[in-house]
């Protein structure tokens, strides 16, 4: 750059947060037979052990919205398209489609509904839609989505200079379309954009980021996901933003929503996993931007988060070969440089590795 009413949630993500319970001998203890001792487990499964860290993770993938909706060149639904198919392909299940908004603003976004219309739906996936309003609610009912995302700043400059009304006022706009969704039986699913930084006023209040939220649990979202919008966060401000969030509304309404401008993404993101927050964004091959905060680059790639949490001992659901596969063909198709360093990495070594053979 998301709490009441129809509970529209997967099985998996309604189960309780798992914790390693695996025991650990004391210095003066002999190993056990039946197991390996503290000295031989994994060093993921040591530092899980007693944490809240979550044993698996949730991601949604923005790739295709939040990732392509700044590039100025018209990329063809049919790519578009192929993108959704190959990311349900690579085992995402939660997918943010495209927006319903002006193309006058976001000619990217034009034509979303002959995206949804193409796609190859997983029986388990669920495929959203940014809908700032009820026009674009009423698109993405008609397209089919799953889930429409709605979006509040904690900053009243970047409200004022984003859609031209003061935060108060743009939270009142979403009201309807908060109410349709669950009429319908939508997911509802919010961000609170700048969480952690303005490209206009700079410093965003604690207490601005926690009013927001509440709204949006007031409201009813499923949902809530706190977002540096522009990659300015670091991580004990992001522990002491999330934590408060957290205790306002749980930590499993939250999801975290980093983009990696300074390079603090990955950094953010482990912070939130120590606080028990399992759900994230994640752009593939790193795409994006922000079209109101110039500078900012994309969310942080999944390539580096899937590594990062496979090498934590947390279950994504992702394959993680698919996934640089995926990433390095839209860069291909697209002419957008990847910004994710796993991806670049492992499709090297498979590029010497193939040649070697």
């Amino acid at each position: 750059m998301a709490q009441s009413g129809t509970d529209s949630r997967t099985e998996s993500e309604t189960q309780s947060e798992s914790q390693d319970e695996t025991g650990s001998n004391t210095a003066s203890e002999q190993p056990s037979l039946n197991g390996p001792s503290e000295a031989l487990q994994p060093r993921s499964s040591r530092l899980r052990a007693g944490k809240l860290r979550p044993a698996e993770v949730l991601i949604t993938e923005v790739g295709p919205r939040d990732g392509l909706q700044n590039e100025k060149p018209f990329i063809a639904h049919a790519l578009k398209i192929e993108l959704v198919d190959r990311l349900s392909a690579a085992g995402c299940r939660h997918i943010e489609v495209g927006s319903f908004v002006s193309p006058k603003w976001t000619p990217q976004m034009a034509g979303t509904d002959a995206v949804f219309a193409g796609i190859t739906r997983q029986a388990a996936g669920r495929y959203s839609a940014l809908t700032p309003n009820m026009k674009g609610f009423e698109a993405a009912l008609a397209a089919g989505a799953d889930e429409v995302v709605i979006f509040g700043s904690a900053s009243e400059a970047f409200s004022q200079r984003n859609i031209n009304c003061s935060i108060a006022e743009s939270l009142a706009r979403f009201e309807p379309v908060a109410q349709a969704a669950k009429a319908h039986g939508l997911r509802l699913r919010a961000a609170v954009s700048v969480a952690f930084g303005c490209p206009y006023q700079g410093e965003v209040p604690l207490e601005s980021v926690l009013s927001v939220t509440e709204r949006f649990a007031q409201m009813g979202c499923d949902e809530i996901g706190i977002a540096d919008t522009i990659g300015v966060g670091t991580a004990d401000q992001v522990s002491e933003v999330m934590a408060a969030c957290a205790a306002l509304v749980g930590a499993d309404a939250l999801s975290g929503h980093f983009h990696d401008t300074y390079g603090q993404a990955i950094a953010n993101l482990l912070a939130c996993l120590e606080l028990g927050i399992r759900r994230f964004d994640a752009s593939i091959a790193g795409l994006g931007g922000c079209p109101y905060a110039k500078g900012a680059t994309g969310n942080v790639a999944t390539e580096d988060v899937v590594y990062l949490l496979e090498g934590l001992g947390v279950s994504t659901g992702l394959d993680l070969d698919r996934l640089v596969d995926t990433g390095q063909w839209i860069c291909m198709q697209t002419g957008i440089r990847p910004q994710t360093r796993v991806g670049q990495a492992l499709a090297a070594k498979k590029r010497h590795q193939e040649a070697a053979h």
